[in-house]
């Protein structure tokens, strides 16, 4: 099991009723960010209910102009007609000051603002553009995300410390010198907001790498030198498995050690690619590690000569969708059914006892092997299956299932 968390303050993040809390005791938070215009404001929204529906927690939008602003008002309500009380967190570069101060309903509607110390200004600009933000986030009542990326930095504060280390009698390479200019920018910028008024509660801070080696030693230090949340995440991850391999590889270490308050997997998408997929690779990411339960895992084995038959992979797949898109409904109607296990197995060898150990398991026949399918319930045998319907049967054996073992009023 991973240790325990390591304590941090606790932050809420709200829109009416729905409290999403980051750090403190708060299980680890699930986010996300859209890719749409968000002049385009059912576009956005849209995508917004589907990350939503998938089991982002907070979604976040860019905000990079005035339209865009006066946009997000827009959203909200559609969201909220939508019934979809999902909070969401502006994204500020340059001139976040700006916008926020010139569209103050953009300002109420968001749920969060994400301000990044290395694009707040430069020279003594810096300083009072950042305080500027700081309190209309005050002024609103509003958290913050203080987030550092390695591709933007305080440059000033960077050319500082390599001045600084180039005077050394031992210097430090220039990798360990930007990791620390990364951490002392997130600490600094969060201290001088505490300075002009922020509540220590109201902030969180991120320090985004694309490397997993930085990602996991600058989170290690961020976690012993402050007691703020900590948003994780590499930036920049990349596409397909090359992206949630290197996420995973990260941020699971950092979690495992009880580093890590919200994440978010930042893979690109392939070509119209779902942008849902993010959400579930930081959804199972949390699963396997026994940190939180999102929707009911599915333990298939990966085939072999005994199973040339395509039709168990198949059935895994068939029954993976088909739980995921129950999840919504279920979720509400069924408590507790996030932590099922169904097993669906391709031959003789591990199906029985792979199944056994399974809430609810079917084992497959695989070749040579007589044509029929024990399902197994709870470690007992049920019902076998056989002939062209087994794909259905199993399927509604599941939601009977569910139905029996997870409804509220279930004696099981």
């Amino acid at each position: 099991m991973p240790t325990s968390r390591k304590k941090t303050n606790s932050v809420k993040v709200v829109w009416e009723d729905n409290a999403v809390v980051i750090g403190g005791d708060a299980p680890v938070v699930v986010q996300s960010m859209t890719n749409t215009d968000t002049v385009d404001v059912i576009k956005t929204a849209v995508q917004i209910k589907d990350l939503f529906d998938a089991g982002s927690e907070l979604v976040r939008i860019t905000v990079n102009n005035k339209e865009a602003a006066e946009a997000v008002p827009k959203i909200r309500n559609q969201l909220d007609l939508m019934n979809c009380k999902v909070p969401i967190v502006g994204d500020f570069h340059f001139n976040g000051h700006k916008i926020l101060s010139e569209v103050p309903d953009c300002a109420v509607a968001l749920s969060k603002y994400r301000i990044n110390p290395g694009n707040v200004g430069r020279g003594l600009k810096k300083d009072v553009q950042f305080g500027q933000m700081i309190d209309i986030a005050i002024k609103n009542d509003k958290p913050v995300r203080i987030g550092v990326n390695w591709g933007s930095m305080d440059t000033e504060l960077l050319a500082k410390l390599m001045d600084k280390n180039a005077t050394k009698k031992n210097p430090l390479s220039a990798n360990l010198v930007m990791r620390e200019a990364l951490i002392q920018s997130a600490i600094n910028s969060a201290k001088k907001a505490i300075s002009w008024g922020m509540d220590t509660n109201k902030i969180v801070i991120s320090a985004k790498v694309s490397h997993v080696q930085d990602l996991i030693a600058v989170y290690k230090e961020l976690s012993d030198r402050s007691p703020f949340p900590l948003h994780l995440g590499l930036t920049e991850a990349g596409m397909g498995t090359k992206g949630i391999i290197a996420s995973t590889a990260g941020m699971a270490i950092l979690l495992q050690e009880g580093i890590g308050d919200t994440i978010r997997v930042s893979l690109t998408p392939e070509p119209n690619g779902n942008r849902s997929t993010e959400v579930v690779v930081a959804q199972e990411m949390l699963q396997v590690l026994g940190l939180r339960a999102f929707a009911p895992l599915v333990i298939a084995c990966p085939g072999c000569g005994r199973t040339t038959s395509t039709f168990f992979q198949e059935l895994a797949e068939k029954v993976q969708v088909f739980l995921r898109k129950q999840m919504p409904l279920w979720r509400e109607k069924y408590p507790g059914v996030e932590t099922m296990n169904v097993a669906v197995m391709g031959c003789v060898v591990n199906g029985p006892g792979e199944s056994q150990h399974a809430d609810i398991g079917i084992s497959l026949p695989g070749n040579w092997e007589q044509p029929v399918a024990p399902v197994f319930i709870d470690g007992k045998r049920g019902p076998t299956l056989k002939g062209d319907k087994i794909a259905e049967e199993f399927l509604k054996i599941v939601s009977d299932y569910v139905v029996t073992k997870y409804s509220i009023n279930s004696k099981v």
